[in-house]
């Protein structure tokens, strides 16, 4: 079972919203967000570094990097580690310019909250803010987060892993 839809977010230009419930306990779906992103994020489309990219990192404290790793051993940043309460609060910034290139001057914010709807049901919450930091390509990058590249479908994959089963 996993339901998405948009959040509303007002009148707020600067913000995209997504939720969903996903099938699975509220400390399941922390550890699989946050210490497996690499078995759900598309790696072969969204990644900004030269090399194939095989993993997708969050150190798991404040300040820590959020990065992509490459099949060569490289690495490159996307962002960092804003705020780390496990099991239900995270927020990245995400460094990532319209260009998607890393720009750590750039901290836009992602933040996302897992709330315990049932034992085996948690209702993940994402919110992007501070789009305004893109300056006057804010409208282009919001509707990609919105609808072309789009946080729903992350999520959707995350979920989709989540119900798959083995997450040890």
């Amino acid at each position: 079972m996993t339901t998405e839809r948009a959040a509303p977010a007002g009148d707020d230009p600067n913000s995209v919203r997504k939720t969903m419930n996903v099938r699975a306990s509220l400390e399941v779906a922390w550890r699989v967000f946050t210490e497996q992103m690499g078995t759900w994020w598309p790696l072969a489309d969204y990644k900004i570094g030269k090399a194939r990219a095989v993993d997708a990192v969050i150190e798991p404290h404040v300040g820590g990097r959020w990065y992509e790793r490459g099949d060569d051993g490289a690495t490159c940043d996307w962002g960092r580690v804003l705020a780390w309460e496990p099991p239900s609060r995270l927020i990245l910034s995400w460094d990532i310019t319209a260009d998607w290139k890393y720009d750590p001057e750039l901290n836009t914010e992602l933040e996302v909250r897992f709330l315990r709807e049932s034992e085996d049901v948690t209702r993940v919450e994402l919110e992007h803010r501070k789009l305004d930091r893109y300056g006057v390509r804010r409208d282009e990058m919001r509707r990609i987060f919105e609808t072309e590249g789009d946080w729903g479908r992350l999520l959707a994959m995350f979920a989709t892993r989540v119900a798959g089963g083995s997450t040890a």
